[in-house]
């Protein structure tokens, strides 16, 4: 009558131990993840005289077992564990749950050679053949000092490779999580910040430097090339004759364009409310952030599915994900900035004061790669994939009436191709009108 808990390491094993329990007819109840619901109570009852409780490693805990009446007398609760856990501290657990608070008890763990913990990390083969040498029959039951060490440095081994992989799986959080708070301490400044005009000015100031070195200092300088990005991105109407980039170092040519910018900005500014601009201005920022960081996330996703493979080629995976990523987020940030620059002349609080903005602009600055005004028919779009019109597109009178263009619908239901044509002329729609659909 002495109440007997069984502990398992998987739910299988216990249901597994259930059925060949069914199989005597021996009573018994189970506690495991499938009946979490009564599972505080049926360890419970694992107290009660006569009462056998099969139980995974895990269940139950937190739950106060009392011996009933009459138990201390039999010896109290006995533990009885089927195998040994990968985690020694689970071991202990389920051993610490008999003789509780000064009550009565015992414990015995079982294992066999043929546990995955054994098979795979502690040395069953060579056991095995030590107890063939002896002329020990397979089944029979052995205690020695050694077999207890054994299973021991099975679970260091196994407890040793668990820390290896969460310190591994850490190290590459580590790095994500720094290029997180970086990004966000950023888009938290410029939610805060009461003068979102500073940070423009600031990637303006990083962004069209970095620019000029891609272009001009290289073996061969594409004067041409950055000619057109500079009357692609911003509203400068600069020529050969004006720019004379040739003629001056690359931070003389930056200062050059970064006064410049600023002061068609400033005049493209004068033309909206100053309240609404500064809500523009935070916008553009944001939108480039949240877009960009969007797709960082996904690429950093696939370089680290596919950087395990380095270590084919001998190369440490954590070092050459730590490469990588840098790089991306490098290129990430160049891409905000340059995100920024290429909507700070295509977005507009209010579609008036853009059309003001430009009739002030000279005539030959108004051609079609120019950013051009949006309209109530046609809005203004950036380069694709993503629509560049970061404001709100506005009817003449300011009214706010926003474009968008809606998903095609089909309005007819679906002809199969083997169903009848639809036209009547009683041949199946694939020889009929399918033909050209």
């Amino acid at each position: 009558q002495q109440p007997v808990l069984v502990g398992t390491v998987s739910v299988e094993a216990s249901e597994l131990l259930s059925r060949m329990l069914k199989r005597e007819k021996i009573p018994h109840n189970v506690s495991n993840a499938k009946f979490h619901m009564q599972e505080a109570e049926i360890v419970m009852r694992a107290g009660q005289p006569g009462t056998v409780t099969i139980s995974t490693n895990r269940a139950g805990r937190g739950t106060d077992i009392k011996l009933g009446p009459g138990v201390p007398e039999l010896g109290g609760l006995f533990v009885l564990g089927t195998e040994r856990h990968e985690a020694r501290r689970i071991d202990r657990q389920l051993r610490g749950r008999c003789a509780r608070q000064g009550d009565p008890g015992g414990s015995r763990f079982y294992v066999s050679f043929e546990d995955d913990l054994m098979r795979n990390f502690g040395a069953a083969d060579r056991m095995t053949k030590i107890m063939e040498r002896f002329g020990l029959e397979e089944g029979q039951e052995l205690e020695h000092r050694w077999l207890n060490k054994s299973v021991e440095t099975a679970q260091k081994r196994v407890e040793q490779r668990n820390y290896l992989i969460r310190k591994r799986t850490l190290d590459f959080d580590d790095v994500m999580n720094m290029q997180r708070e970086v990004v966000y301490t950023y888009r938290n400044e410029v939610i805060d910040s009461e003068a979102p005009r500073t940070l423009i000015y600031e990637v303006i100031d990083e962004a069209v430097p970095a620019k000029l070195k891609e272009y001009l200092e290289v073996d061969e300088p594409n004067y041409s090339g950055l000619m057109h990005w500079v009357n692609t991105t911003f509203p400068l109407g600069l020529t050969k004759d004006k720019a004379q980039f040739e003629t001056r170092s690359v931070d003389e040519n930056a200062q050059f364009l970064i006064g410049k910018i600023k002061e068609a900005y400033e005049r493209k500014s004068s033309h909206e409310e100053p309240s609404a601009v500064q809500s523009l201005e935070r916008y553009i920022i944001l939108n480039a952030i949240d877009r960009l960081w969007q797709e960082h996330l996904y690429a950093m996703d696939a370089l680290r599915e596919g950087v395990y493979l380095r270590g084919y080629a001998q190369k440490d995976p954590l070092i050459e994900y730590k490469t990588e990523a840098y790089d991306m987020f490098v290129e990430l940030m160049a891409n905000i900035k340059n995100e920024v620059l290429h909507n700070l002349f295509r977005s507009t609080s209010n579609l008036q004061a853009f059309e003001n903005f430009l009739a002030s602009l000279p005539q030959f600055l108004l051609r079609e790669d120019a950013p051009t005004a949006p309209t109530a028919n046609a809005p203004a779009r950036a380069r694709q994939p993503q629509p560049a019109m970061a404001g709100v597109a506005m009817d003449g009178d300011g009214s706010g009436e926003v474009s968008i263009d809606l998903p095609m619908r089909r309005s007819l239901p679906k002809v199969g191709r083997n169903e009848p044509c639809p036209c009547g002329s009683g041949k199946k729609y694939k020889n009929c009108c399918g033909r050209t659909a």
